[in-house]
């Protein structure tokens, strides 16, 4: 499904550049990008080291700004906002999934799932009570009081997944999910990120993995900051 069929835009980048400027010359890691992504869309970004895909993710995800050109996150243009209303876009709109987890060490899997609501006002009973749903939902029911060293790499990035959905966002974003962990797992991580795209989240992945890929069904190929090719396919569903 296209993103005309689908409606209007969530992600809306508009000749968007990010430039860098080392010693007297200036890198383009995003040279004029145009791209919809629709509500609901399943997307991988590929491309090689240094093609500009964690730059789009860094953007998408609101944790950089656009040199040139304009964001727009649910039709309302990301450079007019604050850096507390983009910490605040990031902690209620989107999820972040990383390669290397980034969980605490040495709090358990419920207080890793519960950070993303301590900016929220609600009380410790309520974060508590979501924290411990959003993790029987990967899974880990029986793993609550588990500190990271306690966990496989598969249990940590499902402990990731379950800290990035506890807020109910939109849009979840994975950069490289599978990338520390062996085919077994990977299978598993990414038949449990095909589980929430189907119940209606937007998932936007980085990955340089061609079977992590066909899990989606839209890939947009990147190549020295722009976009190379941008083709929907028949996801491929592992068994």
């Amino acid at each position: 499904m296209t993103a005309a069929e689908q409606g209007s835009p969530v992600i809306q980048l508009d000749s968007v550049y990010r430039c860098y400027e080392i010693g007297d010359q200036v890198l383009n890691a995003l040279d004029g990008v145009d791209l919809d992504i629709a509500r609901n869309e399943y997307v991988a970004i590929v491309g090689a080291s240094g093609s500009g895909k964690s730059t789009m993710m860094n953007i998408i995800g609101c944790l950089d700004r656009v040199t040139r050109g304009e964001y727009r996150l649910n039709g309302i243009p990301v450079g007019d906002m604050s850096e507390t209303e983009l910490a605040r876009v990031r902690n209620r709109e989107i999820g972040f999934v990383f390669q290397s987890f980034n969980l605490l060490a040495r709090a358990s899997a419920l207080k890793n799932v519960m950070q993303p609501l301590v900016y929220r006002s609600m009380p410790r009973s309520e974060r508590k009570l979501l924290a411990a749903e959003a993790l029987e939902r990967v899974g880990l029911g029986s793993r609550l009081d588990s500190r990271p060293n306690e966990l496989s790499g598969g249990q940590r990035q499902r402990v990731a997944i379950a800290r990035a959905l506890v807020g109910k966002p939109a849009i979840l974003l994975a950069d490289e999910p599978t990338g520390n962990l062996d085919s077994v797992t990977s299978r598993e991580i990414m038949a449990l990120i095909d589980q929430v795209h189907e119940q209606g989240q937007t998932v936007i992945m980085v990955t340089h993995e061609p079977d992590i890929a066909r899990h989606c069904h839209r890939v947009i190929r990147l190549s020295d900051g722009r976009i190379e090719s941008d083709e929907h396919q028949h996801r491929q569903v592992w068994t």
